[in-house]
């Protein structure tokens, strides 16, 4: 069973890491890039491990009881297209790696880091965008989960109080 309280406070724990993210992304496009995989993979990796925890998370509440609340599915469509910029924008810093280093290997690469500030520049993009929608989705979940546990029908009960009410002599008599 998943709790449903513990991803509300997961999923408002997103936004800020995406904002601490984006900072560093901007902190390393405005410099020189001079060492960029020293300088970048290490923002790069934060930001898939964070799109790896958002994509299993909305394959965790896809498969609960949130999905059955008013406004879940659409609630999961956002939060999937929010993963998906987590997750491009993880690209995106490897792709300023790679513009970065092509001076290794082309003679015609652009010696400066312009190509790969503007790739950082997407992803702190994509990352604001994302950070947006966890947020927004934060508040709807906490209000929904709050509105959706007070109603009896979604009341957890235990198997005990199940097999009680199967068992009851009028449920004897029809066997």
């Amino acid at each position: 069973m998943v709790d449903l309280t513990a991803h509300t406070r997961l999923l408002g724990e997103v936004s800020p890491s995406l904002k601490e993210l984006s900072a560093e992304a901007r902190r390393i496009r405005e410099g020189e890039i001079a060492k960029p995989v020293r300088e970048i993979a290490p923002l790069s990796l934060r930001v898939h491990e964070l799109a790896v925890q958002c994509t299993r998370q909305v394959h965790d509440l896809s498969v609960s009881r949130y999905s059955a609340m008013e406004g879940g599915a659409e609630s999961l469509a956002h939060l999937a297209g929010a993963c998906a910029q987590i997750s491009l924008s993880a690209t995106l810093c490897n792709l300023a790696i790679h513009h970065r280093t092509e001076i290794y290997l082309y003679e015609d690469a652009d010696p400066t880091p312009a190509t790969s500030a503007d790739q950082l520049r997407r992803a702190e993009d994509e990352m604001q965008r994302a950070a947006t929608t966890y947020r927004a989705v934060a508040q709807q979940f906490s209000r929904r989960l709050a509105s959706f546990t007070t109603r009896p029908e979604f009341l957890h009960r235990s198997p005990t109080q199940a097999n009680a009410k199967a068992t009851t002599p009028a449920a004897r008599q029809r066997t």
